[in-house]
């Protein structure tokens, strides 16, 4: 009997994990689309944001802060961050990992507590990147400043939407649920 418990216990993990990077591949790539669509910063930060905060609600932490740190990279390398921006992609990736771990963190108490604190750790993170760290063009620097918090607060307020809709509905469960 104790065989048969283990083996049922390898069997749910090894789907959990296979639902797991599934989930953050999908989630990764829907990400990226709305990279590529060349919308403006009003529309692709929000939207990025939501899927940041979407990721922490049905993969978890991990699977958010892998999306969070990858997709800065790659839309540098896809052209679609301009080039002034390129000495900020550390610091780009960072804000989307705190954005994601404080609300991972903090979600579970009240989600809307959780989108303000990580919107406003965010915008911390990069503001602070361009006026003690980084070199860049006012412009760029001007972007990495309250612009940053409107858009996860936005993202947040998406994200809170869409994922009562899909948990509501029963369309979607968040992986720890599971």
């Amino acid at each position: 009997m104790g065989v048969l418990n283990n083996n049922r216990k390898n069997v749910t993990q090894t789907s959990r994990n296979v639902l797991f990077i599934t989930r953050t591949a999908i989630l990764m790539a829907l990400t990226l689309v709305i990279q590529m669509m060349g919308m403006p910063q009003y529309a692709t930060g929000p939207l990025v944001n939501t899927m940041l905060y979407i990721a922490s609600v049905f993969v978890g932490i991990l699977g958010g802060v892998a999306i969070g740190l990858i997709t800065p990279v790659i839309a540098f390398w896809r052209g679609i961050l301009p080039a002034p921006l390129g000495p900020m992609i550390p610091f780009i990736a960072l804000g989307n990992v705190v954005l994601v771990v404080v609300y991972g963190l903090v979600e579970k108490r009240n989600k809307y507590v959780a989108v303000v604190a990580a919107s406003i750790i965010k915008y911390l993170v990069l503001a602070g990147a361009v006026r003690f760290v980084v070199a860049v063009p006012p412009k760029i620097a001007q972007m990495m400043q309250l612009p940053q918090l409107i858009t996860a607060l936005a993202g947040g307020a998406i994200a809170i939407l869409l994922s009562e809709i899909l948990i509501r509905r029963g369309l979607l469960k968040p992986l720890s649920e599971r």
